[in-house]
């Protein structure tokens, strides 16, 4: 007898922390111009099955690579902050994956405009990032100084030509990190 109560009192409580995480679903927020960041944020969202969003700029980059790449130098060199669509609200979330594409050794400018107008304190904060051969660069750096009272986790990072294939090594990131 004793041991059916116990047994249901675990259920009570998984019960219970279960509503609790279901209040506070994680919330995946990329930028992605080539379309290889939005890949790895699918990647994420299927394995998680947490919130997805798209952040945009109000000024749309050049579909030409050189030009784009170009345009991302120049904002960057200017300390630019780019006016975004919309935001997210993030106040519905505990964990928060952030997705970008590495442009000059760090995140596009549109995520230090996000950054700085939404205070992720006591979030969780898993980064990703596609790029050409620069991994994170120091973007993770200037993460923590746009987030500093955010617990940061181990970001996930992955070549863009490869982005294609990186479903399983984005699970095995995903478990690493404790995230299913």
């Amino acid at each position: 007898m004793k041991r059916g109560f116990m047994f249901l009192g675990t259920l009570l409580v998984m019960t219970e922390m279960h509503a609790q995480n279901a209040s506070k679903k994680a919330l995946i927020v990329y930028f992605s111009w080539s379309g290889h960041t939005q890949i790895i944020a699918q990647d994420i969202q299927k394995a998680t099955d947490a919130d997805i969003f798209r952040l945009e700029t109000v000024k749309n980059y050049p579909k030409q690579y050189r030009e784009c790449t170009n345009a991302a130098k120049q904002e960057l060199s200017n300390n630019e902050r780019p006016v975004l669509k919309s935001v997210p609200d993030f106040s519905k979330y505990n964990t928060v994956y952030l997705g970008w594409p590495c442009w000059w050794g760090t995140m596009p400018m549109a995520f230090f405009t996000l950054l700085e107008k939404n205070n992720l304190a006591g979030k969780t904060i898993i980064p990703f990032t596609t790029h050409e051969g620069s991994g994170f660069g120091k973007s993770l750096q200037d993460l923590k100084k746009l987030c500093p009272d955010a617990v940061i986790l181990e970001g996930f990072s992955k070549n863009g030509n490869s982005v294609n294939d990186a479903n399983e090594d984005v699970l095995k990131w995903l478990k690493k990190t404790g995230q299913i």
